[in-house]
């Protein structure tokens, strides 16, 4: 790969620039994912049906909000998230947090191998009766998705187009066939004791695709007008993921199972499963793979793009065989908390603090450390897990609310006579 390729370049071309429908697809892939399936099964498993719809829906408008937010912002700069989070909190701030980042996406990246690896292994015995390793799938898995990545968004993005269609099919027939053996007032009229409490449903289902959310620059940055980041977020995580989670709930309640490739088997969806684990994976893991490479090559410019790319993968594969997936749930709240602060200061800073400085120009000139914004990160999150674990009174009863709350609130208190120092001196 170039080295002045999209990975490396810090300014957008205007023949770069794409329709907003054709990344909203990208933005829908990652709703279709294995992932989604398995977090709204494994919500609806733990909650009433009526609980379901509502962690469902807030958890959906929390990360609508977020994901238009951060795609407004990475639309208008034409900068990545991990460069909006160079600005946010300076070079050596930013380079602890896209590390962080970095991990994230690689764990994720493992999440997906390792769901990838079993449910082929799993289709592959149960309907073709034949036995596939399940780690050499994860190997070949990884080579496809990080040659995918290393042809960039581009080919990311052809894939995503090509397969949407596909996959809104066999999530429609999921949702039919479960009906087919309940009536949704059936559904609602069983009683259950719950596992989860909403707040837990709410904040595994904003983990689940937090992080998209908040690198959700990354894609919309090629978007034509800013307008169309904000219909990536209502289309990807507003109505596709809902739909997604809600019909692998629905599934879930009407079979009795926690398993959505067993269910779809017994539903007679062989096919529709096994496009759903290859197609959902790959796009989901190339778009992940390329997150974290931007990430690193923001921290870490001098570094190879193929090389570094390769590596990242190769981690990945590591990750997936650690069988990551025995904790997905603790997985994806702890994201939430952890990470859901960096939105929080990095919102509050370029809407309200220093709109002025979110441009590329400031790299050139940009702060060491911005204090004030690394530690409403800290306290926002830390404040968040002790209340999660019941050391001190919880604000929302939502971990992920309560960690960009409190962020967003404490950066507003440490950097607000920032904001006031520059508009007296411009006065």
């Amino acid at each position: 790969m170039d080295e002045n390729s999209e990975f490396a370049a810090v300014t957008i071309s205007d023949s770069q620039l794409v329709p907003w429908p054709r990344v909203a697809a990208v933005g829908a892939m990652v709703a279709f994912s294995l992932p989604t399936f398995v977090t709204g099964l494994e919500v609806g498993a733990g909650l009433s049906p009526m609980n379901t719809v509502w962690a469902l829906l807030w958890g959906s408008v929390i990360i609508v909000i977020i994901g238009a937010v951060m795609g407004v912002i990475g639309a208008k700069t034409r900068m990545s998230s991990y460069l909006l989070v160079r600005v946010a909190f300076g070079d050596h701030g930013a380079s602890f947090v896209n590390i962080a980042f970095a991990i994230s996406l690689l764990g994720w990246f493992g999440v997906n191998i390792n769901l990838f690896m079993d449910a082929v292994a799993g289709l592959g015995r149960d309907v073709w009766g034949v036995e596939l390793p399940p780690v050499g799938l994860a190997i070949f898995a990884s080579f496809c998705m990080t040659l995918t990545t290393l042809i960039g968004f581009k080919a990311i993005n052809i894939l995503a187009s090509l397969l949407v269609p596909v996959l809104v099919v066999v999530t429609v027939l999921l949702a039919k066939f479960a009906l087919s053996t309940q009536t949704l007032s059936e559904v609602f009229a069983v009683e259950k004791v719950e596992t989860l409490t909403v707040g837990e449903g709410i904040s595994a289902i904003v983990g689940a695709i937090i992080i998209g959310a908040i690198i959700l620059p990354d894609i919309t940055r090629f978007v034509k007008h800013w307008s169309g980041a904000i219909y990536t977020a209502v289309i990807s995580y507003f109505i596709v993921q809902t739909v997604v989670m809600g019909a692998a709930a629905l599934a879930g309640a009407t079979s009795g199972k926690d398993d959505v490739l067993e269910i779809m088997l017994d539903l007679n969806l062989g096919i529709g499963a096994f496009i759903i684990v290859i197609a959902g994976s790959w796009v989901l893991n190339s778009l992940n793979l390329y997150s974290a490479v931007l990430g690193m090559k923001a921290t870490f410019p001098k570094l190879k793009t193929v090389f570094l790319t390769i590596a990242l993968g190769v981690i990945g594969v590591a990750a997936a065989l650690m069988n990551i997936l025995d904790s997905f749930i603790t997985f994806l709240f702890w994201l939430s908390v952890i990470f859901i602060p960096v939105a929080g200061v990095l919102m509050i800073d370029a809407l309200l603090i220093r709109p002025g400085i979110y441009k590329i120009e400031t790299l050139d000139d940009n702060k060491t450390l911005n204090w004030k914004g690394f530690a409403a990160w800290a306290v926002g999150a830390v404040v968040a897990v002790l209340a999660s674990e019941g050391l001190i009174p919880t604000l929302t009863k939502i971990a992920a609310m309560d960690a960009v709350i409190l962020s967003g609130v404490i950066y507003i208190a440490l950097a607000w006579n920032e904001r006031e120092t520059k508009q007296a001196t411009s006065v």
